[in-house]
Order: C-alpha cells, then structure tokens, then sequence
C-alpha cells in the first residue's frame, strides 16, 4: 500500500493499492478489445450478414450495453483507497471530550424480526466500550408490538448484569445470541462462575420472551411490570396505534446503574403514530422520528443507525468510527462514516453469493477513492446537524470541546408526552421532514439518495473496513429470500436513476464524475437484465437454427471476442482468490449474478416500468429473520433451496432448459464478472 495521507499526529492514515497502475494498463486493453468487437459488429451489419439483420443488431445492441456498463464499473477499481485508524491517540487527546453518540436500532415485524434477535443487537450496541453516560440506544418498532415492547423491558433488567460481564472480561462479540452460539465454557474458576451464572440469566429469559410469542399473549403479571404496557390496552394494531414512547433507562437517573454501581446508558422504545390513511414512509419515517425524539432526550452528536439483524461484533466501532470525525486536519470534511455488512451464516463457498465480498473488499474503497461511500442503511455513523440538513462550509470547523448536557427541567412522564407528540402522523405536514432535513422519502433506498444528497451539499463521507467485522446479520438461506432481496435493493436503486436523484444529472458539478459512475453502477443493475436476457436466449436459438452470430475460431475476429473472455476470467478469479474466496465460491458468485439478472433485476425493471406509468405503487418487502430447521440444514450443506413458487422461478427454470450459446454466456458473463 502507498501512503497517501500523513500519520504523524492524525488520528487516521490513508493509503493507496499500489496496483493501480497496472490495473489500469489490463483495463485499457480490455477496453481495446470491446471496441474491436464493436468494430466487428459493426462492420457485418454493413455487409448485411448472412444471418437475420434484426438478430445481429440485437447482439450488437446488448455488446453495447456491457460494454458500456463495464467501462461504469471501472470507477469503482480505478483509485481505491484503505483507511487505518490511530486509537490510542483517541484515547490520550480526547477521552475526556468525546461527543453523546445515539444508537438507532430499528425493526418493524415480530413475526419475520424475532424479538429475541432484535433485543440481542439492542445488548450488542448496548455494550460499547465507550463511557455509558454518553451512550443512549433508541428501538423503533414499527410493527408496535407489545412482545418487542416486553423483549426491551426484559434486555433492561438483563443488561445490568451482561454489560459490567461484557467488559469485564473483554467479551467479543458482545450479543448474547452471537456470544454464546460459538463460546464455550471457560477453565478458569471465577471466569466460569460468572460466565455460567450470566449464561443462566439470559437462557430464562430469552425462553420467556419466545414463550410469549409462541402463546400469543402477555400474561396479566407481565402488564403488571411496567406502566407503558398500558399503551396495548386500547386494542391497538400494527398499521392503526397512537403514538408510543417509553423511557425504560434513565442514563440522568443515579439510580440506573448496574450491579457494579456504574451508570447504565439510556434505552428508549419509540413507536411512532400509524394509521391506515396515511402513508409512514418506510424506515426513513422511523429513522427521523427518532432523530426528532432524541434531540429531546441525549441529543448526542453523533447518530448510529443499525438494523435490529445487525448486531455489533466489535466493541471499538464508536472509537474507530470518531478517529474520522474527530480528526484535527480532516475531520471537518466528513458526514459519515459507513462500516460494511457481514454475515454470519454465509457457508463455506457462499452458494447464494450474499456476502457480496467483491463489493465489499473491493468496490467500496473505489467509492471512497473518489470522495465517499454511499448509505447503505445500516452501520453508519452520522453527525446529527448533517442529517439535521447542514450544508458543508470550508469555512466551518467542528470544536472538539465537551457538549453541555441536556438540562433535564421535566419529570420522565412529560418528557415521554413530549416526545410522543413529536412522531404523530400529522407532525411533519408542511415541514422540510424528507427534503430538506432527515432522510430522504419517495423511494424504498432512501440511504442511498439520503447520502448522495449530503454529498451533494459538499459533504464527503468515509468508508472504514477494519480487520475485525463490526457489524454482522444474518444471510438468506433460500434462494427465493435471495432473489426478492435483489429485487427491492435493484427496483429502489432504479427508481433513483429515473428520478430528480439521477447522479449524473443531481451530482453535475457536485461531486466528481468518478462518484457519479460508481453511483450508476448500483442505479443500472435493473436495466442490466434485458440484454442479460437476450444474450442468454436469442443466441442459444439462432445456433439450434444453425445461423452464426458469432466469428468462426479461425478468423481474425475471433481474436478480441477470446481475449476479453480469457483476460477477464482470469482476472476475476484472481481478484476473487485476493480477497479471500475458493474457487467454488467464485463459480457460485457468478450463477447467482446471471440469476439476479434473469430474475430479480427483470422483474425489479418491470415494476419500475408500471411505477412510472402509474400502474404500480412502491412498496417495501422485508426479508424474514425466522430460522427453518430443514431449511437451515439444507442450507448448512450447500443444497440449493428454492423456497416457495414464484415466477422469478419459473423464468429461471425456462431460460436454463434452453441452454446459452457457449461463446455468448462466456463473453457476458467475463464483462459483468469484476463488478457482480
């Protein structure tokens, strides 16, 4: 790696790959060689071909798109830059002036998000090795559910015991689910001792919870527990509640401390308002209820969000996370600082391609090289004036002094009215809530348009991939949970790039063009599977009708079509085999990319498509968290699992009893192959 940025006093290094150059050199021939095909395409529709004219310009049409789409792709591979952070030199300048952070963690269905799961990264986040007293942790349930209501409640009074445990002995990772599914007993006598005693203590109760849900009902001795069950008298439902808020740890109360007698940080449950006429807009509408609700309780100037499958694998994330924010040279410039995604059930050689590792190794720091991430949802640290919709100035520079306390002049029960009245449904009628402040509405990727906007408003962002993971979820496990995930992700990102967010058109003279491309990328994998779909089907029939569309292997023609398929491969396996992946994996990554592209990507254009038109409305699908016990064993050996029927299927199980042409498959697949 070659440094590019000094590491004498900051709090953060940067360096760059040091084979950037000769990657560009492999770019520039493989685009030589995409142009010849052109060429070639080109020149046999002038000397009107043997074979159908509208077939040949049909090939020639899809040659063009991957072409284009690769040369997109090179963004994100031509500048990638790796940050390293310093800290301990946090630790001795700052420890003493470290800003409020507010842990968002947000759900929203109790039958697909368990509660036990989502209490478990409620802990996780809860046990930060960062000073309690500047640490609050917010839950939006968006299904308001009085069983997410009572896990909460239950993860109260547990984590006065799990949190002085955790750090104590220096626990990772520090969810209780995560921690003891792959720990085992310790030797050592006191170790053990508590370890089987807080082991006890949190079996009892997530066997309570998961009783609960199994039963349905909350027994009557349970309501008795806390005032806020109240709220579940009225019989309420998900899509029909009032406004519910309720503070179960008062970090400003003295005596909210755990066994040790250290201050416990501040846990807050928030449902906001729902009524079945008005419309809540998804998480985005979650997420800046909370912000609104937090700026009345902890106002930390820090924001982190994360889903409530998410939990946190990492202790010092917040610590890593302020060596960006906080630093004395750069520290100004940055919005955000986005962590990456991992997933702790992904199998040995990663059948369904979800650990996305290419993108995640690769890519992100390529989007970084040109000046910042995008959102991508969850484990992103924000400032909360830049959400609040600050605009960045040369001219501004953050202090790095102690922020003042909230002055806490109301009892708990007027501050949970207040703070009720702040998530109505009517609260942000004719406000900036979704343009100018919070995150952005209209669209299901609201972090994506969310981060290109702050961009957008002279922000750069930052994209952090330490060696250990900081935040791990859980993968789908069937093919179908695969699919449908791609479709949202592809139908939102889409939707972005036939809106006013289009980055070309929203970022000119914004951001630079090289973000724009990397921006597209992910806006253009939709439209990806139409000439996806011809490449695999047309050529296929032309050769049962014996009509050549490609060149024969002894003609010169043949050379550019071999090179680009060859040099392309090869380098895809090499990167593959850089960041860690078998070769199966690779073989794996690339049939789910031409599954996505057939199925998920098509259908995700299609919706877009009847959106547009107004035939079809935007909705948003959240993938199920419920673990099958066949389905995860299936799963655990590498046994494809389709899931139940659906006509993303059936297309697939069409297309590939039909065959691809050899050449054709190969040449679409290299293209695509170092950007799946």
């Amino acid at each position: 790696m070659e440094k590019i940025c000094r590491d004498d006093e900051g709090l953060f290094e940067t360096r760059r790959w040091k084979g950037g150059r000769v990657y560009k050199v492999f770019a520039g021939s493989v685009f030589l060689g995409i142009l010849m095909i052109w060429v070639y395409r080109l020149t046999m529709i002038l000397r009107g071909s043997s074979c159908s004219w509208a077939l040949m310009f049909g090939v020639f049409g899809a040659e063009l798109w991957f072409g284009f789409y690769w040369f997109l792709t090179q963004a994100s591979r031509w500048n990638p830059v790796f940050r390293y952070t310093f800290k301990d030199k946090l630790s001795l300048r700052y420890e003493d002036k470290l800003p409020g952070v507010d842990v968002f963690v947000c759900t929203a269905d109790p039958s697909i998000e368990p509660p036990s799961m989502v209490i478990s990264t409620v802990l996780s986040v809860m046990s930060y090795d960062y000073p309690t007293e500047k640490l609050s942790v917010y839950l939006s349930d968006d299904g308001g559910s009085q069983f997410t209501f009572y896990a909460l409640l239950e993860a109260s009074r547990f984590a006065k015991y799990w949190i002085p445990f955790c750090k104590k002995f220096r626990l990772e990772p520090r969810s209780p689910a995560a921690y003891f599914a792959q720990a085992i007993e310790p030797n050592d006598a006191a170790f053990s001792a508590e370890w089987i005693a807080v082991k006890k203590l949190y079996e009892e109760m997530d066997n309570r919870i998961n009783a609960a849900m199994k039963e349905g009902k909350l027994p009557q001795n349970i309501h008795e527990q806390h005032k806020g069950f109240a709220e579940w008298e009225t019989g309420i439902t998900a899509k029909d509640h009032q406004a519910i808020v309720q503070i179960l740890i008062d970090g400003k109360d003295e005596t909210s401390v755990d066994i040790e007698g250290s201050v416990l940080p501040t846990l807050v449950y928030m449902a906001r308002e729902k009524r079945p006429h008005r419309h809540h807009n998804f998480k985005a509408g979650a997420m800046n209820s909370l912000i609104r609700i937090s700026s009345e309780i902890s106002n930390g100037e820090i924001i982190l969000n994360v889903d409530c499958d998410m939990y946190s694998n990492n202790s010092e994330t917040i610590r890593d996370a302020l060596c960006f924010l906080m630093d004395e040279e750069k520290g100004h410039e940055y919005a955000y600082v986005q962590f990456p995604q991992d997933y702790d059930n992904i199998t040995k050689n990663d059948i369904y391609a979800a650990s996305m590792k290419s993108i995640r190794e690769i890519e992100f720091h390529g989007l970084d090289g040109f000046g910042g991430i995008l959102y991508i949802g969850s484990g992103c640290f924000h400032r909360r004036e830049v959400l609040s919709g600050r605009h960045y100035s040369k001219h501004w520079k953050k202090n790095t002094k102690i922020d003042k306390p909230i002055q806490r002049v109301t009892n708990l029960e007027t501050l949970e009215a207040k703070c009720k009245s702040l998530t109505t449904c009517s609260f942000e009628d004719n406000t900036g809530w979704g343009n100018e402040i919070g995150l952005k509405y209209g669209c299901p990727v609201e972090d994506v348009i969310t981060g290109l906007s702050i961009k957008c408003r002279g922000w750069k962002s930052i994209y952090f991939n330490p060696p250990r993971t900081d935040f791990v979820g859980l993968a789908p496990m069937t093919l179908s949970q695969t699919l449908v995930q791609h479709k949202r992700w592809s139908e939102g990102d889409f939707q972005i790039f036939l809106s006013k967010y289009n980055p070309f058109l929203f970022g000119h003279g914004k951001i630079k063009f090289g973000l724009q491309m990397c921006y597209s990328i992910y806006c253009l994998w939709a439209p990806c599977s139409l000439p996806t779909l011809y490449y695999s089907t047309i050529p296929a029939l032309a050769l049962l009708n014996s009509i050549p569309l490609f060149p024969d292997m002894k003609s010169i023609w043949f050379i550019p079509f071999a090179y680009v398929i060859v040099t392309t491969s090869v380098y895809s396996i090499t990167e593959a085999m850089w960041i860690g992946q078998s070769r199966k994996a690779w073989w794996n990554e690339i049939r789910i990319w031409l599954y996505k592209r057939l199925a998920s990507y098509l259908f995700a254009f299609l919706d877009d498509v009847l959106k547009v038109i107004g035939v079809n409305k935007t909705s948003f699908i959240i993938t199920s968290k419920i673990l099958d016990e066949d389905v995860s064993r299936r799963y655990a050996k590498e046994i494809i699992d389709f899931g139940p029927a659906s006509s993303m299927l059936t297309i697939l199980s069409v297309i590939d009893g039909e065959g691809c042409h050899p050449i054709c498959s190969s040449f679409h697949a290299s293209l695509f192959s170092v950007n799946l």
